[in-house]
């Protein structure tokens, strides 16, 4: 049986009727998805790769559950995000890493190292920006401009109303747009 050609229902059917292959597949197609989420929610490798390895426990327990009128990818982020946040608040910790502001941003146009350094100290600003966003309009932000995620997809994902969604990553992005515009203000002013 070539496993490639099955599609994400059908080896979901295989691994909840004990074929451990199926879910090796499944696991194949999804694993760099899920810990590439769990890596930007945490921003630790040893935490993400621990992280992981628990929504895969909780992705295969709960397979039975999944319902096909959804995309597996869609669910399965559900589940990630929903299992970092829990994480997260039993940690009490705030942090998100954008780990790349080239995905919000332009990339640099030539490779001089004044632009790299400037766009690395961009990123690294943007960074702790997000990073001081409530988690309400973060883990939107990040879905959408990190995972390439749709509007409805982070819906889903969020159990929120797509206008929710909408409004939230709007909210952040003029939150960060204005903590830009403070921070530039305060430079100015010698603070």
């Amino acid at each position: 049986m070539n496993f490639r050609e099955m599609s994400d229902y059908e080896l979901i059917a295989g691994c909840v009727g004990g074929d451990d292959a199926c879910f090796n597949e499944l696991l194949g197609r999804y694993k760099n998805l899920i810990y590439s989420v769990v890596l930007r929610m945490v921003n630790c490798k040893m935490e993400a790769d621990d992280l992981a390895q628990e929504v895969f426990i909780k992705i295969y327990r709960n397979l039975a559950r999944y319902q096909p009128e959804y995309k597996f990818s869609t669910w399965a982020i559900k589940i990630c995000s929903n299992h970092v946040i829990d994480y997260r608040r039993k940690k009490r910790a705030e942090t998100v890493n954008l780990e790349d502001a080239q995905s919000i941003l332009a990339a640099p146009v030539t490779d001089e190292p004044e632009t790299v350094y400037a766009m690395k100290e961009l990123s690294a600003l943007l960074r702790r920006l997000l990073e001081g966003l409530p988690e309400m309009y973060r883990v939107p932000i990040v879905l959408y401009h990190q995972q390439g995620l749709s509007y409805q997809e982070i819906a889903d994902i969020t159990d929120e109303p797509l206008s929710k969604v909408k409004n939230r990553i709007f909210r952040g992005r003029k939150m960060l747009k204005e903590n830009l515009v403070d921070l530039k203000r305060g430079e100015s002013y010698g603070m």
